[in-house]
């Protein structure tokens, strides 16, 4: 691409480093002299050395009281904040979105892509889900809640007009995306940092599951079904606003570890016999880390992991699903792989899992943004 490339980088928030960020990661490793733009930036000394130490221009929110611990409860003030990041100096704006990023305001001599992990999921098809799980669907906080989201989606979808292409992190997202703002959208799948991961081929005899404990996690129905397993154990690694519930419910077979270091959730990761996944996820990155262990996934048959685990039936199975986050299904579900797990190969999931390499990702990102940059110059182009 052409020397005179200018390329701004927008994120919703920079709290931690996650599946949002590791994309920005990404896009800063294409464009070493690109400029990051951010409504907040909390990121520790230790995250932000995966932006290679980049400085990152916010947004007012960024000097309001309590915003580094509160910086959610400012979502109503998140449009305007967005709105109020000048990226007018770049020709390519790329934006890595799961709430506010992508309504950036744009020009028509600007590029903008927009990666969205998920159209705002708590505006969208999960409000009344959120709404139930935050305490806010009676009363006056409820119908203010009711109001504010329905602004937020009046503005999610209007700025859907100022993006020139999405990429979605996969083909449910991409369904999402063409339902909420009636745009159709490229798939990339998200990196997954496979070569952390390695395989190991003995299995031990035990099952694993690996999250943040919040409730559309779901880890309170794992843990159920495996109190009606006593025979079976099971290990929890994860900490959170549930922890406490899911402590309290745990049987003598469920070992609850709470936060550990990546290591000892990686060597977990490597030696169970299987690794159960409850939650609907856009994409789910930690299926894809227990493949690259050589682990079979026991996963809820919805959302992104029905794109990154192959089920039993197919050629080289990967994993198996079960159809309702209830813990009869996972109970059911862990039964039947026993009865089949000699069908998954340990070499078969980690050949499975480097579909989502990280470099495979910049390769494809690269490309991608190239190809439209050029179409973009060529459309600009007036025949006299």
């Amino acid at each position: 691409m052409s020397h005179e490339v200018s390329v701004g980088i927008v994120a919703d928030w920079l709290v931690t480093f996650a599946g949002a960020e590791k994309v920005i990661a990404e896009f800063i490793k294409l464009y070493p002299e690109s400029e990051l733009y951010s409504v907040v930036d909390f990121l520790s000394d230790e995250s932000r050395k995966q932006f290679y130490g980049k400085d990152v221009t916010t947004s007012f929110i960024q000097r309001l009281p309590f915003a580094k611990k509160k910086y959610q409860q400012y979502l109503p003030l998140m449009p305007l904040a967005i709105e109020q990041l000048d990226v007018t100096k770049h020709n390519i704006i790329l934006s890595s979105s799961h709430a506010v990023a992508k309504g950036v305001l744009t020009g028509p001599d600007q590029l903008h892509i927009s990666y969205v992990h998920s159209p705002i999921r708590y505006a969208w098809d999960f409000q009344h889900q959120y709404l139930r799980e935050a305490g806010l669907n009676k009363g006056l906080k409820g119908k203010l809640a009711r109001w504010f989201l329905h602004k937020i989606r009046i503005w999610d979808y209007r700025t859907a007009n100022g993006v020139d292409h999405f990429i979605a992190n996969s083909h449910f997202i991409a369904r999402r995306i063409k339902k909420v703002y009636g745009r159709d959208a490229d798939v990339i799948y998200p990196p997954v940092s496979v070569d952390r991961f390695t395989l190991q081929e003995n299995k031990e005899d035990f099952y694993f599951t690996a999250s943040r404990m919040v409730p559309y996690k779901r880890i309170d129905i794992i843990v159920d079904a495996f109190n009606l397993m006593p025979d079976k154990k099971l290990v929890v690694i994860g900490d959170g606003s549930e922890m406490a519930k899911i402590k309290a419910r745990a049987g003598k077979n469920v070992q609850i570890l709470g936060y550990q270091p990546d290591e000892v959730m990686q060597d977990h990761m490597r030696r169970a016999k299987a690794f159960v996944f409850a939650a609907e996820e856009d994409f789910g990155i930690t299926p894809v880390e227990a493949q690259a262990c050589g682990t079979p996934v026991i996963a809820f048959g919805k959302g992104g992991v029905l794109e990154s685990i192959r089920p039993y039936g197919e050629t080289n199975p990967t994993g198996i699903f079960f159809a309702e986050q209830t813990a009869d299904s996972v109970l059911r579900a862990v039964l039947h792989f026993e009865a089949i797990q000699d069908s998954f190969l340990p070499v078969n999931c980690r050949n499975n899992a480097l579909r989502f390499s990280e470099e495979r990702f910049h390769n494809e990102l690269d490309e991608y943004i190239k190809t439209k940059w050029l179409a973009f110059n060529e459309s600009k182009k007036v025949i006299y």
